[in-house]
């Protein structure tokens, strides 16, 4: 049974990042996308629930958007007025909608980085 998850990692202070607001969506034959899920990290920096599992998964293109800007400012970490980084989207695409799908997020108010994890 194939899966999407995720997390974030605040690697400016080295810890998982709470109170993240998520958004997924994913994109429409039409190119137009469509919100499926709009979650907040938990004190671990993940979901309390996978974001898509089974049927909810297939194949296709999605987008994860992170509200990094938000997540800084409110955890008191000097960032730039305007942010830098504010809002991060991933587009990433699932080929094998019976798969894991972990889509992590590395983040400073200055830098983000991802990969594919298991």
């Amino acid at each position: 049974m194939g899966r999407l998850s995720t997390h974030v990692l605040d690697t400016v202070r080295g810890k998982p990042a709470e109170n993240v607001a998520i958004e997924l969506d994913v994109l429409r034959p039409d190119g137009s996308w469509r919100r499926l899920k709009q979650v907040m990290t938990n004190a671990d920096g993940r979901t309390d629930q996978p974001l898509l599992t089974g049927d909810e998964l297939s194949t296709g293109t999605y987008l994860l958007t992170f509200h990094m800007g938000a997540y800084f400012k409110a955890a008191g970490v000097a960032i730039a007025d305007p942010p830098f980084l504010d809002v991060v989207p991933l587009r990433f695409s699932v080929a094998d909608e019976n798969a894991h799908y972990h889509v992590p997020l590395l983040a400073t108010p200055w830098s983000y980085s991802t990969y594919r994890g298991s």
